[in-house]
């Protein structure tokens, strides 16, 4: 079973190996502080406050979807990144996959920079909104009747999971919503296979203007 997962869905193959890897790493190397805010900055968590001291630091808006902050934060994210994955990466394909996860954990991580910048974050949550966002967006757009319903059942679970963050105390709410709005404008400039016309030409640059324009004036406003 192993190696016919790691053959069909490489993309989410490497994500929870290097996601594993991370983990192990830091439970070894700070065996019995893994979960404190100085492993979780030190192993590449987000912390507005060091970007915003040194700019060199950005790649902090992709290093914390790799990190994780205890075994049931982990767990829980793997198992929806397994199966995430299994159903995404077949109906968008490995590249396209990979960079509605990237791209939708880089809006998050940098919307949480933006809003809570004391704060030291991390976890693959921000890449998993986006998922759930992506899908939910084509629910009433998709010409396929079956990327339609797995859109109803994909909002449904954002709209559970926003909703479980708001009233949980220490959930990254923040990184959350802009990893689901990363997702949102990313399905829109980067077509899925099959319903590459759903959305024009316009509409297409205007995603992708939003994005840039979203994740750069929340850089700049941080950096300057």
């Amino acid at each position: 079973m192993n190696q016919t997962f790691s053959r069909r869905y490489p993309v989410t193959t490497g994500i929870l190996a290097i996601t594993w890897l991370v983990f192990l790493a830091m439970q070894v190397l700070r065996f019995g502080w893994a979960t404190s805010a100085q492993s979780i900055f030190d192993f590449g968590g987000m912390y507005g406050r060091a970007i915003e001291q040194d700019p060199s630091q950005l790649w902090r808006l992709v290093t914390p979807i790799f990190v994780h902050i205890g075994w049931q934060h982990i767990l829980l994210n793997s198992l929806s990144i397994y199966f995430l994955g299994q159903q995404l990466e077949g109906l968008f394909g490995s590249l396209k996959f990979a960079l509605f996860y990237l791209l939708s954990g880089i809006m998050g991580n940098a919307l949480g920079m933006f809003l809570t910048p004391d704060t030291v974050s991390a976890g693959a949550s921000t890449s998993i909104f986006g998922l759930f966002a992506s899908l939910a967006m084509l629910r009433y757009i998709a010409r396929s009747p079956y990327i339609r319903a797995l859109g109803q059942s994909y909002m449904g679970l954002l709209v559970f999971n926003l909703i479980f963050g708001l009233i949980t105390p220490g959930i990254g709410n923040a990184g959350h919503i802009g990893g689901a709005i990363g997702g949102a404008l990313a399905v829109v400039f980067i077509p899925i296979r099959g319903e590459e016309g759903i959305f024009s030409s316009a509409k297409r640059y205007l995603a992708l203007m939003a994005y840039l324009v979203l994740l750069i004036g929340m850089i700049c406003f941080r950096i300057f």
